[in-house]
């Protein structure tokens, strides 16, 4: 997680020249609030999405450690991530963005806007409740390439896909679709498995 001046800058630069003013500067304040309160070791909902980050949660299991062991090979040591013991989760800060390009996955979920995300104080770094398993010094997040590979070849268990499915009022797909020449093959060839599923 940047430091307080850091994300002002950051936003302020993303605002674009001082003359233009952001489109929306109440939500911009709110988010500068949040994020500064964060930092006081203060928890607060931050929206996913905008100019900070988007969310994958996966579950929380030996797997999961093992990709979290991965990801700090891979990012000389792994960047934000949240553990939620509660509910059995991990939440992976990624790159703004990242939900809308994120194809379906049988385990693991990319959340981006209007969802919010709770985020501990940077001295929660234990349990009881969601803490910071790898709290965030600077600006980097997550990448969703390298995080994606090690989900897919680890596995981590329980799929988050269900349980989220209802109290966001969301179907979430486990799989990508089929191409549309593999569907054309299947029907040439008689009924099989569907490869699409949704969660209800």
């Amino acid at each position: 997680m940047p430091t307080g001046a850091r994300m002002v800058q950051h936003l302020a630069d993303s605002a674009g020249p001082a003359h233009e003013p952001a489109a929306d500067m109440s939500g911009l304040a709110q988010m500068i609030r949040a994020l500064l309160a964060v930092e006081a070791r203060c928890d607060t909902a931050v929206r996913l999405g905008g100019n900070l980050f988007d969310a994958v949660i996966t579950g929380s299991g030996a797997q999961a450690r093992a990709a979290v062991a991965l990801m700090d090979e891979v990012q000389d040591g792994c960047g934000p991530l949240i553990a939620d013991p509660k509910y059995g989760w991990l939440y992976w800060l990624v790159p703004p963005g990242s939900a809308d390009r994120w194809e379906p996955h049988s385990h693991a979920v990319c959340l981006g806007a209007p969802h919010t995300i709770t985020l501990r104080s940077l001295n929660r770094t234990a349990p009881p409740g969601p803490y910071w398993l790898r709290p965030s010094a600077s600006d980097r997040l997550v990448p969703t390439g390298p995080l994606r590979e090690a989900v897919a070849q680890l596995r981590p268990e329980p799929a988050p896909h269900a349980a989220l499915a209802a109290p966001l009022g969301i179907a979430l797909q486990t799989s990508p679709p089929p191409s549309p020449n593999h569907s054309a093959d299947r029907a040439a060839s008689g009924p099989a498995e569907p490869r699409q599923t949704t969660c209800a």
